[in-house]
């Protein structure tokens, strides 16, 4: 069925002059949400509709609010953070807490004790090379200037002490870490 030209001019008139307020709200409200076209565009179909069986008061008002409906929902949907209720339109901000969980700080405090034990196994020069290279990130060049070997040797450490490291993972029951 084509749209009534008074739906359409009432659309043109009423609704569209919101579309770079609509977009910038959104985008400064809900950072998260990764396409905010895709949020107006479903905005602006829930509004037609939404007209077309009864009138609507407001259409700027109406269209915001469904907006941000959406963009909760999008929240909601995807878990990226936690729900922060907000009051207003015109004042709301959504958090994203990056922090781990408990779980995972364990996980990672047990997956650094081990590396530390596994460490603490390998031949001093050879702890000492493998740590500069592989925890600190120290290219092997540097490793070799500021140990005094050549870069050859610290090649040969390295190669060495992640296999060993390896061996007392697998020994421990850990196939990959």
């Amino acid at each position: 069925m084509p749209p009534l030209p008074d739906q359409a001019r009432w659309f043109t008139e009423e609704v569209l002059p919101h579309d770079p307020k609509l977009k910038a709200y959104l985008r400064g409200a809900f950072p998260a949400v990764r396409d905010v076209e895709d949020v107006v565009q479903e905005s602006y179909l829930r509004l037609w509709r939404f007209r077309a069986a009864q009138p609507v008061r407001s259409a700027k008002a109406f269209l915001f609010q469904v907006a941000r409906n959406l963009a909760l929902d999008w929240h909601r949907r995807e878990r990226a953070s936690p729900f922060v209720p907000i009051g207003s339109c015109d004042d709301s901000t959504v958090f994203i807490d990056e922090r781990p969980d408990a779980a995972e700080l364990l996980t990672r405090e047990e997956k650094g004790q081990l590396l530390g034990r596994a460490l603490a196994e390998l031949p001093e020069r050879c702890r000492e090379i493998v740590f500069l290279h592989k925890i600190k990130g120290l290219p092997q060049r540097e490793v070799a200037a500021r140990l005094g070997v050549t870069e050859k040797t610290v090649a040969n450490q390295i190669a060495t002490g992640v296999a060993r490291c390896e061996a007392y993972f697998r020994r421990h029951g850990i196939e990959f870490f």
